[in-house]
């Protein structure tokens, strides 16, 4: 297996661990001149990723409130590209909480092809910040227990 420089062990336990995954096409629009996906698309699909998968733990909901007081930002985000992948493709996108922080979140992202074989991998810490001050905000104790109990599904 490759050596991916934010997971220790990049193995079959490692890609075991994802619980949560959303469905992609590889668009037209997503490729270079050659068919390969083009190298910005995955950061692209972390977000489509991200987005459902927050939604399935409901907290994106409360972030899309207009009355809330919070939102989601990307403090940072990487991307180690492992295998080509082309237009049409239909791939996996898993998404998984690798840690809590006091108001961040630090996520994994793999995508794989119908194949089985591992495209991509991401990760990327998620920073809840006041919507007036734009300072992070620290989660509450049930938005804790949401994150913690989502990291529990996914290890």
């Amino acid at each position: 297996m490759k050596k991916v420089s934010f997971i220790e062990n990049f193995n079959e336990e490692y890609k075991n661990s994802f619980s949560f995954s959303h469905l992609i096409k590889i668009k037209f629009s997503e490729t270079d001149m050659f068919g390969h996906m083009n190298n910005t698309a995955p950061f692209t699909y972390f977000e489509e990723g991200r987005i459902e998968f927050f939604k399935s733990i409901c907290l994106m909901q409360k972030w899309l409130n207009t009355e809330g007081e919070t939102i989601p930002v990307v403090a940072d985000l990487q991307c180690e590209y492992l295998h080509q992948a082309y237009f049409d493709e239909r791939i996996t996108l898993y998404v998984k909480i690798n840690r809590v922080g006091t108001s961040s979140v630090d996520l994994h992202y793999l995508a794989v092809n119908e194949q089985g074989e591992s495209l991509f991998v991401g990760r990327g810490a998620i920073v809840q910040i006041s919507k007036h001050t734009g300072k992070s905000v620290p989660w509450s104790e049930k938005e804790k227990s949401i994150l913690n109990g989502a990291k529990v599904m996914t290890t």
